[in-house]
């Protein structure tokens, strides 16, 4: 699809007297070159059903709508509306836009049957909660294409025994493969936001993890980093403490960030 006709964000967004609000985390990316390789490195293609979360005046979608795939945008800010409602009708219908909050939206209605990747700049003051959603939720995206700050991106990815090492990279890499696969500066941003940005690209394990095993590792993650600098015997002694370790053959001497997702996984089960 080309949608080279349609004028530059920056004269839409004056034409609508549109600017970024700082409750909503909102950063615009114009610059197409950016949006463009975004949606090459989430492989999205003709064919292909794309979820986006908070489209604002459009420039990923744009880029997400030219490769062919069709597009179902989820804007909590109502000013957007008639700036998207114009580029669903220059994308021939290919472009579905939902008022909602993403944080309640329900995904799976959204998919309708279809494989569903999901493909966002996400809001900087919701992306965490909204990754954990979709990777412990009822609804299975395809795949997960998404622009965080650099600092939660290095999070998910992180390796045991780093500083990032936490709850964020054990439930990420518990349930998918994830990589940090690119960096934005700020200067791509309009307003630039204080932080460089970076997008991880997450694919889930085919064999789902089952909900009551997903809800114990939240849990016991949870415990673990929430005093990441005491033992397991302490961190996790009101889920069993020295007893759980043994059970699932952990030193309860040691200490969360020192585990890998296996021994993790081992936790839950036991809990």
């Amino acid at each position: 699809m080309n949608l080279d006709h349609l004028p530059p964000l920056r004269d839409v967004l004056d034409a609508h007297d549109l600017a970024a609000k700082k409750s909503f985390g909102q950063h615009f990316l114009f610059d197409l070159n950016i949006t463009r390789k975004i949606a090459r490195l989430a492989g999205v293609g003709e064919d292909d059903h794309v979820i986006e979360v908070g489209p604002g005046p459009g420039g990923l979608t744009r880029a997400l709508l030219e490769t062919g795939a069709s597009v179902t945008a989820i804007e909590k800010d109502p000013r957007f509306l008639p700036l998207l409602a114009e580029l669903s009708d220059a994308a021939n219908g290919a472009l579905t836009v939902h008022l909602d909050d993403a944080l309640t939206a329900d995904e799976g209605a959204l998919a309708a049957g279809r494989p569903t990747a999901i493909v966002s700049n996400l809001p900087y003051n919701v992306g965490t909660p909204l990754l954990i959603k979709w990777l412990t939720g009822r609804f299975q995206p395809t795949s997960l294409t998404l622009m965080f700050q650099k600092e939660v991106a290095e999070r998910i990815v992180a390796e045991p025994g780093s500083d990032a090492y936490g709850r964020l990279a054990v439930i990420a890499q518990a349930t998918s493969v994830a990589k940090l696969v690119m960096e934005v500066s700020p200067r791509a941003f309009t307003p630039p936001p204080k932080v460089t940005s970076a997008v991880v690209h997450i694919v889930p394990h085919a064999g789902r993890l089952e909900q009551p095993l997903l809800d114990r590792l939240q849990t016991l993650t949870a415990a673990a980093f929430g005093q990441r600098r005491k033992m397991l015997r302490s961190s996790l002694k009101q889920m069993g403490g020295e007893a759980l370790c043994e059970t699932a053959g952990i030193d309860p001497s040691r200490r969360a960030e020192t585990l890998d997702i296996e021994e993790f996984l081992a936790l839950a089960r036991a809990v």
